[in-house]
């Protein structure tokens, strides 16, 4: 398997595309509406929700958080998961650039 070049290219485009990489998975959307409704919640909360087993969930959550889309704080025996409020605002303005940089041109293709 040949090298990913990643570092051809600028600091922008490789951390939108960690992010889109976290996000693109259903069951990590999934975790992130769950955190959107829900304050903070355990792991086990979301394990419930969903139809994966724990051991699943958590590495969904590794990714989430390794992506800096979700941090954790340690409760206990208990990690509780949240949404990192920073990391969001910068996702949401990042992508919203992103796709608002399009101007819909006739005749194009």
């Amino acid at each position: 398997m040949g090298h990913s070049k990643s570092e051809q290219f600028s600091a922008k485009h490789n951390q939108m595309a960690v992010l889109a990489k976290a996000l693109g998975h259903p069951a990590r959307i999934a975790i992130i509406e769950h955190l959107i409704n829900s304050p903070s919640c355990i792991c086990g909360d979301i394990v419930e929700e969903l139809p994966l087993s724990q051991s699943t969930v958590s590495q969904h959550l590794k990714e989430l958080k390794n992506a800096g889309i979700i941090k954790g704080t340690i409760e206990g025996p208990s990690v509780c998961y949240c949404i990192n409020d920073e990391m969001w605002d910068k996702v949401k303005s990042q992508f919203a650039s992103f796709f608002e940089a399009y101007v819909p041109s006739n005749g194009c293709c």
